[in-house]
């Protein structure tokens, strides 16, 4: 399930309520788990995120992560524990021992057969049809004389029919070819930028290598992880200096300089965490760079520093090999990459109401008509052609017959009005059709809806503490994934964002970001997204610039 690539929809960290909800249900779900044992697995105050994810088949799973680690996924209500967490509580679930050989043919998609089982001297483990099942591999031991657990799935064949009809276990067929690979290695949240990191190790490779979520997953690197992180830290910033950042971006902004160079710099299926290095804080590793005078940081305004100087010709970042992408890598990008996105065509119509019906059937459109507003303009010029209403002594002006002023003129006006110039005619004639808009994807059929369309809405919100958010609704309307949108305003703003529902309406939602975020915003909407401004408002609440000293 997790061996190709997926998509994180959400990650965010776990309510109380639902934390109690998930103790509940795994202690539901695996009876054999003992008080302390549940609490240990799912932590009362410790770090414990829901990640939402879409499958390569479209398969929509939740996957509980602690500590970096996922320990529970669930699919379609049903719960199964990792094969970390396998790792961690070896009798969490009945245990089928098969040799190393063996495996390779389940890998291939085929029934574990009983001359393929290793028998107890206590017997196969009494099981039901349905029930959840691991595989363990015999001579990889992991502590003490427990075997390595390298799968899970649920049991397709009661007890009875594995010993004497078919002579095999059955994995349910759902989970078989899904559970041939390590779930999980890692899903974490890294300052805004959310990594997923793709398993493609091997059941067997996974049994001899029960570490999952790791930085580096070579069990021989004697490293520790805080060291790791220093020299990633160190080759993301040397790879932005070199190919990122020019000398026209000086000053630089070293929020923005962490935010679009240096998470831009990271590897595929690697992380980059300040908070894990020895630095801790961005300022910290700075300073240090600017000691060994790679770079000079100033604080061109209060409580906010940038970057004005770089050393180009200081011989770490000259020395410094830019790394080639793995073609591992370069494949599951290609294969998850999106389709850009491209805004849709709008384009505004006209629906005749009733009230304006004999005034358009002449020209064949009833009630309901929708037209675009030349086509009006010339069925009114026409009417009046036609009725002779064109005033003789002024081409300018037309007379207005009874239909014209049941159509288009106020009660007041009907005794007083007589004559409408050409423009203030169309113009009363518009203004009275009902609205309507006709909305093209890229690739799709136009679909024609009732009304004008909504635009973008931004707004700015007070929230505890005097805090200001910033949220944004209907984007679904143009086309566009309110997570995904969140997501990159996370990385770009650095500041936490949300997605929840929207009030007042029945299945839209709203993106809230910390701190005022409109102009990163509307350069989003604007610049690279290409919507035009009328369907955008509220850019005009994007904070104003500082007055120069």
């Amino acid at each position: 399930m997790f061996a190709k690539a997926f998509r994180v929809k959400s990650n965010t960290a776990i309510k109380g309520s639902d934390r109690r909800k998930l103790r509940a249900d795994v202690t539901a779900a695996f009876p054999t788990l003992g008080t302390d044992q549940v609490t240990e697995l799912v932590p009362g105050k410790e770090e414990l995120n829901i990640v939402k994810l879409y499958a390569h088949r479209g398969d929509a799973v939740t996957v509980y992560v602690s500590g970096g680690n996922p320990i529970i996924f669930e699919l379609e209500k049903n719960l199964y524990p990792t094969v970390y967490t396998l790792w961690s509580y070896p009798d969490l679930l009945p245990t089928f021992t098969t040799w190393p050989l063996v495996l390779e043919k389940l890998m291939g998609g085929a029934d574990l057969m009983l001359p393929g089982l290793v028998v107890p001297p206590a017997g196969l483990p009494q099981v039901q049809k349905g029930d959840l099942c691991a595989i363990a591999l015999v001579g990889n031991r992991r502590s003490g004389d427990k075997s390595s657990l390298p799968s899970i799935a649920p049991l397709a064949l009661d007890l009875p029919d594995v010993t004497e009809e078919k002579r095999s276990i059955q994995a349910d067929s759902a989970l078989q070819g899904d559970m041939r690979h390590l779930t999980l290695e890692g899903v974490e949240e890294e300052n805004g930028e959310v990594h997923q990191m793709c398993g493609e190790k091997t059941l067997l490779e996974t049994s001899e290598d029960p570490s999952v979520g790791g930085l580096n997953p070579d069990p021989t690197d004697s490293k520790t992880l805080q060291e790791q992180m220093d020299e990633q830290l160190q080759r993301c910033f040397l790879h932005a200096l070199k190919c990122r950042v020019k000398k026209a971006d000086l000053p630089l902004l070293t929020s923005t300089f962490l935010g679009s160079h240096m998470f831009s710099c990271c590897p595929e299926g690697r992380q980059l965490d300040i908070k894990k290095s020895s630095y801790k804080k961005l300022s910290k590793f700075l300073q240090q760079m600017q000691q060994e005078q790679l770079i000079q940081v100033k604080e061109l305004s209060k409580g906010v520093e940038s970057i004005v100087a770089v050393d180009w010709k200081h011989p770490r970042i000259t020395s410094f090999v830019i790394p080639e992408p793995s073609p591992t890598s370069q494949t599951i990008q290609e294969g998850s990459r999106e389709q850009p996105y491209h805004p849709p065509d709008i384009k505004p119509l006209y629906c005749v109401p009733a009230s304006m019906t004999l005034l358009f059937q002449e020209s064949g459109h009833k009630k309901g008509s929708v037209l675009e507003g030349g086509e009006v303009r010339t069925i009114i010029i026409n009417y009046a052609k036609k009725n002779s209403l064109v005033d003789a002594d002024n081409k300018n002006l037309v007379k207005l017959d009874p239909i014209l002023c049941d159509s288009i003129l106020e009660k007041s006006e009907r005794h007083t009005v007589m004559k409408l110039p050409w423009d203030s005619l169309l113009t009363r004639c518009l203004e009275k059709l009902q609205p309507a808009y006709q909305v093209t994807f890229p690739g799709q059929e136009p679909v024609v809806k009732k009304g004008k369309i909504c635009p973008i809405d931004i707004t700015l919100a007070q929230r505890a503490s005097n805090k200001k958010v910033t949220l944004v609704r209907n984007l679904e309307a143009y086309g566009l994934d309110p997570c995904a949108v969140a997501a990159i305003l996370q990385q770009r703003c650095q500041a936490s964002t949300t997605v929840t529902p929207a009030p007042g309406t029945k299945d839209g939602l709203q993106v809230q970001i910390q701190g005022n975020q409109v102009h990163h915003l509307g350069r989003l909407l604007l610049e690279e997204y290409q919507l035009p401004r009328k369907h955008i408002q509220g850019l005009e609440k994007a904070p104003k610039p500082g007055k120069k000293k």
